[in-house]
């Protein structure tokens, strides 16, 4: 599905696109102004620059009689001194246009990356208020891309595609207009070769659109392949799959290579071919215009003979082809099909960017699910937890929408893959409880639930008797405190990896935290102590250091309620050790909630909560559980037997006495 977005290059031009991306210049409106108000004048500087050159030619170097011009005030009867005037002009033209460029490039660079800085921050806070159920239907490769390369076509547009395109239409209208003016016969030779820069034009839109649609598509590939290949590097490496992996990202990146490759033979072709053909219409404006040219050098001696003898007016008679006409119209002919192919490349950049504006906006559109209410609700009590007849499915239809399942009506009809059913069951405040069960029973998805990760079909979860779909969600997080089975530290050093920014939070609180989980010791043992770098994801850490430092960071927010989700499950016995003695401390005058497969780190729960196939089978202590003989003790039972076969000892059998 990621491919097929990438795959779908849409309209060149969209207007409810375009409106939408032009509110981001809005906070820079006064520099957009600036740069259009350069783009205008200095367009104006450019077509300016030939009709000088008539001038000069017309009025100093080849003399025409009764030639008048808007600048006949300001220049001097005196041809070496009027040449000394135009050039002086020429070149202060230059200079502005110069200036112009400057501020235009400047002002739309500089807005281009505001408008990118924007953009990109506000597709990041979206990503961040997005629940955990989004991210597994879109690969991070697929997301980067829309951070990265989706925002760098907005940025070219903003800055080459937009802005060139009105400077190219300026221009264009008034070479199009003085070259009319001064001679519509010339011109129209000139125009002569536009339908064969069309035809030129639509091939090479068309090679270098498929070109592009295909690097856009290797790109995302490209992306979402050395994210998921990367992070695996071990698996791969453990498996010797380097090679296959290789030949696959070669295969990938052939792909980008070989579109690219296209669309540089079709810069290649296509330019070449509009320089041809604009050197033919120069040509034709020589030669007609030559000729024009000569032709009147013969009229002008019968009209000069004819004037004497008839008492008529030279110049009433004399053809208005003039030498400075020919040389300006050379320099406009010059001038005129720059822009054109500008203009063909600028719609690849505008098609790339609406096709962008349509994929960026769709992810920023994507509506959040999991909101604070507008009105909220505040617990005031220690942190009792309760499920009332809780039901979750992670792909639920709603009765008014049956075809988001791609099943017709049937998916109103077909029941839901409930996770949870009916689950209820209550925790009270400092109250350890324990939630065991197979893979698969629902114990994680328990804690997904109570932090609202998801939100339950029907029935509720309450905090302190309050529904948390009435809370609002910063509050109910900073509750709890979550040490997770994996887990995850970020860039930085050890210290920040505790506090994770949270200002509160003393030097004195992030070393007592890692001395009350017994992890300060290995800490201070480090080069630089709670200072020292951590790299990506910890990188150079073990397990169970990673996994005491995310306990630190758990107590060092000091929760309510705590939740160890298999938090014990990836260490060595050694660690765990050290845990167990940490966790009586942790879990003192708290609300805690422990998953864990090994039933030896949650007999001393005050209350067990065994999950079946999605629904509470068992709840109590570990010997009035025991005592029932029922799903737990068959757990009990086969742990206690693989432990002994494991240390070579005696089978024992568990019995309701233990």
């Amino acid at each position: 599905m990621a491919m097929q977005e990438e795959d779908i290059l849409g309209k060149a031009y969209d207007s409810r696109l375009m409106k939408r991306l032009l509110k981001y210049l809005r906070p820079y409106k006064w520099q957009t102004a600036i740069a259009l108000v350069s783009i205008v004048i200095k367009a104006g500087a450019d077509v300016l620059g030939p009709y000088l050159f008539r001038i000069e030619v017309d009025r100093y170097l080849a003399p025409v009689p009764g030639f008048r011009t808007p600048f006949d005030s300001f220049l001097s009867h005196n041809p070496l001194v009027g040449i000394a005037q135009i050039g002086a002009v020429f070149i202060g033209l230059l200079f502005l246009s110069f200036a112009l460029e400057y501020a235009q490039t400047y002002f739309m660079q500089w807005t281009g990356q505001k408008v990118m800085f924007d953009l990109r921050s506000q597709i990041f806070r979206h990503l961040q208020r997005m629940h955990i159920g989004f991210y597994d239907k879109n690969p991070v490769g697929r997301l980067v891309t829309r951070v990265t390369t989706d925002v760098d076509a907005l940025n070219e547009m903003f800055t080459a595609g937009v802005v060139s395109i009105f400077e190219d239409v300026f221009v264009l209208a008034g070479i199009l207009g003085i070259m009319l003016c001064m001679n519509w016969k010339l011109a129209l030779i000139t125009f002569a070769v536009l339908p064969l820069i069309v035809v030129a034009t639509k091939i090479f839109r068309d090679k270098v659109r498929d070109s592009y649609r295909r690097i856009r598509v290797a790109i995302a590939r490209i992306n979402a392949y050395l994210q998921e290949h990367v992070s695996g590097m071990v698996v791969l490496q453990l498996f010797n799959r380097e090679k296959r992996a290789f030949h696959k990202f070669s295969d990938v990146n052939r792909t980008h290579m070989d579109a690219f490759k296209d669309a540089i033979m079709a810069h290649a072709v296509y330019y070449p071919v509009v320089e041809i053909l604009s050197s033919v219409a120069i040509a034709c404006v020589i030669w007609f215009g030559g000729r024009d040219i000569i032709g009147n050098v013969a009229a002008k001696a019968v009209a000069l003979e004819f004037s004497r003898t008839h008492l008529v007016s030279f110049y009433t008679v004399t053809s208005v082809m003039t030498l400075g006409i020919l040389v300006a119209f050379m320099q406009y002919a010059q001038r005129f099909f720059r822009p054109i192919q500008d203009l063909s490349e600028k719609y690849n950049i505008l098609q790339s960017a609406m096709a962008s504006a349509e994929r960026v906006f769709k992810l920023i559109d994507t509506p959040v699910e999991i909101t604070s209410p507008a009105v909220t609700k505040t617990p005031q009590g220690p942190g009792r937890i309760e499920f009332d007849h809780v039901w979750f499915a992670y792909r639920h239809v709603p009765a008014d929408n049956p075809t988001a399942a791609g099943e017709g009506t049937r998916a109103t009809q077909s029941e839901p893959d409930w996770v949870l059913r009916d689950v209820s069951f209550a925790i009270e405040p400092g109250e350890t409880a324990a939630i065991v069960g197979h893979t698969g029973a629902g114990k994680t998805t328990i804690i997904s639930l109570l932090m609202r990760f998801y939100d339950v079909q029907k029935g509720a979860v309450r905090i302190d008797g309050v529904d948390i779909k009435e809370m609002d969600l910063s509050d109910l997080r900073r509750r709890f405190g979550i040490v997770l089975q994996d887990p995850f530290l970020f860039t930085g050093t050890v210290e920040g990896n505790i506090r994770l920014g949270t200002e509160w939070i003393q030097d004195q609180d992030v070393e007592k935290a890692a001395e009350d989980v017994n992890v300060a010791d290995f800490i201070r043992s480090l080069p630089q102590g709670f200072k020292s770098e951590v790299q990506e994801r910890g990188s150079t850490l073990s397990t169970g250091q990673k996994q005491l430092i995310s306990f630190a960071r758990a107590l060092a927010h000091d929760p309510k309620i705590l939740i160890l989700d298999e938090a014990t499950s990836s260490v060595d016995t050694e660690t765990e050790f050290r845990v167990r003695d940490a966790l009586s401390r942790m879990v003192e005058g708290r609300t805690s909630v422990i998953i864990a497969h090994r039933l030896s780190t949650v007999q001393r729960a005050d209350k067990i909560i065994v999950m079946h196939k999605g629904q509470l089978r068992e709840m109590g202590t570990h010997q009035q559980l025991l005592a029932n003989r029922g799903i737990y003790y068959k757990l009990y039972q086969l742990q206690y037997k693989d432990q002994e076969i494991a240390a070579g000892g005696p089978q024992v059998t568990a019995s309701a006495d233990d």
